[in-house]
């Protein structure tokens, strides 16, 4: 995976990008740097709301930040998105974490 200045200079040339947003928001939670990483999954959501793994990783940083209820709101969103878009492998694994939640 690109380094978060590699994907910066990318979001550069298309401040839009799904696939460049969720990237650093991957790379910002893998830091730990939740408040970032949550951002640009937010983002990466407002670019493209059928983005159903961003749902997933959003709750879990959420989840990780001690804001469960957030978390339990992002995962409920996320399952329509993924039900909606007809990824079921996405709604499984939505619905698996949202079931450890609630």
């Amino acid at each position: 995976m690109p380094s978060i200045e590699q994907l910066e200079k990318l979001l550069a040339l298309d401040p839009a990008d799904p696939f460049i947003l969720y990237g650093l928001a991957q790379e910002h939670a893998k830091l730990g740097q939740t408040d970032a990483a949550i951002n640009f999954y937010n983002r990466c959501l407002a670019a493209d709301p059928a983005y159903c793994y961003a749902y997933f990783h959003k709750a879990k940083a959420q989840h990780d930040a001690n804001r469960t209820a957030d978390a339990i709101a992002t995962l409920r969103a996320g399952l329509l998105a993924a039900r909606q878009a007809k990824d079921s492998h996405a709604a499984s694994e939505i619905q698996g974490f949202l079931d450890e939640l609630e």
